[in-house]
């Protein structure tokens, strides 16, 4: 099987833009990979693949049905609403994703938005080289609060990996950590207190979320969840962009109910130009990179190919539809 099999990846070039070496995957059968795929190509370009893999490239049910030698699907991410895995099921092919390998890279990300939003960093350099500090009376200039974060309370939504390191991390810098479950009962690790969602919302300085979309979770953060917010509080987005009702969140930061947000995901990447989000006040928006260190992505080919190794060999791990 391994010799005869096509493999198509869909979208490779965000995994690896030439920094990487496919040869592992190459060995496993006849590879074809594009760094794009639009959607209206993906049939044309499948047609003939036994494994399909994609990281944003959709697979939809009437595309899974129309490739006819599709046997396995890989996912080149954690989060797999890309794919209908009910769908998927349906024809008997196994959906896999990539657990873990961003763990601590995202969680790294979360702590430069949350130090950007306490430090203003980038406020700050930008106006040492506009040379306000050289024009300075002192020997130090700042225009802006500062904010300590120890003391303050981190509300995690989500304690997957990233939610615990996330929480973890915060622990260590003398923050208070509060959890809650986005569709699922937790088991808090130690120090960290269960509260729900409403209560989370409303007592956090800090709230991150770290949960998948789910039909569930479209929209957790709602204009009335806003609401509930602290108007010191700030929001912090590494996990995905529709979780967020966006222009809630662009109303709340224009109109000053909340601080802050700090944001590596948007419901739409790349974003349209009026975005509501991209010119909201206080808003800092990183262009989903919390996931590719090179660390993380160098974990990530080397599990995609696991993946596909353990599906030839008959024993398919890391299966989000069985």
């Amino acid at each position: 099987m391994t010799s005869a099999i096509r493999i198509v990846v869909l979208d490779g070039y965000t995994l690896n833009p030439g920094d990487l070496h496919w040869d592992p995957l190459l060995s496993l059968g006849h590879c074809t990979i594009f760094d794009r795929t639009a959607p209206a190509d993906v049939i044309t370009r499948a047609i003939e693949a036994g494994v399909v893999l994609t990281n944003k490239t959709p697979l939809r049910a009437e595309t899974i049905a129309a490739l006819h030698a599709l046997r396995y699907i890989g996912v080149l991410a954690t989060g797999f609403d890309v794919v209908d895995i009910e769908a998927a099921r349906a024809m008997r092919i196994p959906v896999t994703n990539v657990p873990a390998y961003s763990t601590m890279s995202v969680a790294q990300l979360v702590f430069a938005h949350l130090f950007n939003l306490t430090h203003r960093i980038g406020h700050h350099t930008d106006a040492v080289r506009a040379g306000r500090w050289s024009a300075a009376k002192d020997f130090m200039f700042s225009d802006y609060p500062l904010t300590e974060v120890c003391g303050l309370t981190m509300g995690v939504v989500g304690l997957g990996r990233i939610g615990q390191a996330v929480a973890d991390a915060a622990l260590g810098f003398g923050m208070r950590v509060v959890a809650a479950g986005s569709n699922r009962p937790l088991d808090p690790p130690p120090r960290v207190q269960e509260v729900t969602l409403n209560e989370l919302f409303a007592m956090s300085d800090v709230v991150t979320l770290h949960c998948p979309l789910t039909p569930a979770t479209r929209n957790l953060v709602s204009r009335d969840r806003l609401a509930l917010m602290k108007p010191a509080a700030c929001l912090i987005n590494t996990s995905r962009g529709a979780l967020i009702d966006e222009p809630a969140l662009a109303d709340a930061l224009n109109a000053r109910r909340i601080a802050g947000a700090g944001l590596d995901v948007l419901s739409v990447e790349p974003p349209p130009a009026d975005h509501p989000l991209l010119r909201a006040n206080n808003c800092f928006i990183t262009p989903h990179v919390g996931w590719a260190t090179v660390a993380a992505r160098e974990r990530l080919l080397h599990e995609a190919v696991e993946n596909v190794k353990a599906f030839l060999q008959g024993t398919p791990r890391n299966v989000v539809n069985a």
